[in-house]
């Protein structure tokens, strides 16, 4: 008995000892980027970033190589790890902002939310879009004639009197064409029984400006809000806009900024031509109406946790507040949660009791370079959020 208990005793500390050399592996692993870009003068770089005693490394490159190549990590020699693809690059610097701005957008097509019933002028309730199309979709023609806004897609639905039509959707970029019937109301109007959006607005913070003018904003994308699915996009327009006042946010209530968009042609600031995950891009038209500060470009291994500001406009004009950098993941699969910060600036806390919505874009400066920006505020502790690394919003 006693023998068999000390066997079970051994297998259990020889498995803990095989989860804990797993577990070693795969965080020594992650410790590592995936891919990294170093700057032509800054080769003490690679060795900080691999400066574990565990992890060796190629100290040679193909003379061949040109600005990219690609290093081999192991753990004493021995084990591998992974490869990491590098990529030489130049000092980088662009005006960043803090600005808060306006947007407008137009979606690619006309956008589906959802179906509905619709009762007929016969009393009877019907859906003819149910099991046909399906939330995200895109309407971009109907009866073979293209359409891109809900009004044109009213005029369209009346003047086919009840006539079977036909639509061609756009769902996850492959065209779709189907068929149906639209209901008469008792009020006379024909309808379709679908819920749709063509345009959406919103408020949000100006991140940077190239030298080419070229802007990037918000460090995540905008998603429909009934959907959730990232909104395809035909065009945009940045305006100025005024901050009329902050929601203050508390545990498990986000705070937000409050501003008035005037959609006026002297108020705009530039165009909006893509809509990505990293954030909203284009160009800027009225650089003169900003606030800019050229400001070199800082990669992820630059970053430390510790001390660092950000720049936003909470009350009308871009102010520098106080943050730390609490944790940095260089691989973390969703870009725009690429490390946490947390508000330590007293002002800042006072105004909008930390992170607010509104404030996605603000530029995250550390050691006088641009190295991120804010995307999310933790919803139960508004003092904190997520960011985005500058280099991630650069790509673009």
């Amino acid at each position: 008995m006693k023998k068999r208990c000390r066997r079970w005793l051994l297998s259990l500390a020889v498995l803990g000892f095989c989860v804990m050399l797993i577990l070693g592996y795969y965080a020594l692993r992650d410790s590592i980027p995936d891919e990294i870009r170093v700057t032509e003068d800054s080769e003490k770089e690679l060795t900080e970033i691999f400066s574990n005693p565990l992890i060796t490394w190629e100290d040679s490159i193909p003379v061949s190589g040109g600005k990219k190549y690609t290093i081999s990590c192991r753990i004493l020699n021995t084990v591998f790890l992974k490869n990491v693809n590098v990529e030489v690059v130049g000092h980088r610097w662009v005006e960043v902002s803090g600005n808060a701005i306006g947007i407008y957008m137009e979606t690619e097509g006309i956008l589906i939310v959802d179906t509905e019933e619709i009762k007929g002028e016969d009393g009877i309730y019907y859906e003819p879009a149910e099991n046909l199309v399906q939330p995200g979709d895109y309407i971009t023609a109907f009866n073979q004639k293209k359409i891109s806004t809900k009004k044109e897609l009213m005029a369209a639905v009346q003047n086919c009197e009840g006539k079977r039509v036909q639509l061609l959707l756009v769902r996850n970029g492959k065209e779709i064409a189907l068929s149906l019937t639209p209901v008469q109301c008792d009020d006379g109007d024909y309808k379709l029984g679908i819920w749709v959006r063509d345009d959406t607005q919103g408020i949000g913070t100006l991140t940077y400006v190239e030298q080419d003018g070229h802007f990037g904003a918000l460090g995540h994308g905008i998603s429909d809000v009934d959907t959730g699915n990232l909104l395809q996009i035909k065009d945009g327009t940045l305006y100025e806009t005024e901050i009329l006042g902050i929601n203050k946010g508390s545990k498990g209530t986000p705070g937000e900024l409050s501003g008035l968009i005037r959609y006026d042609d002297r108020r705009v600031l530039g165009t909006i031509q893509s809509n990505t995950e990293s954030g909203i891009f284009g160009n800027i038209a009225y650089a003169q109406k900003l606030t800019l500060q050229k400001t070199e470009v800082g990669y992820k291994q630059d970053m430390e946790t510790g001390p660092a500001s950000v720049l936003c406009a909470v009350d009308g004009q871009v102010e520098e507040y106080h943050i730390e950098i609490t944790d940095i993941d260089m691989n973390h699969k969703d870009s725009n949660k690429s490390f946490t910060v947390k508000v330590t600036d007293a002002r800042l806390l006072e105004k909008t009791g930390g992170i607010v919505q509104g404030m996605s874009g603000s530029p995250v400066i550390q050691n006088g370079k641009f190295v991120g920006a804010i995307t999310h505020v933790f919803v139960q502790d508004s003092t904190g959020g997520y960011g985005i690394f500058a280099e991630t919003m650069l790509a673009h």
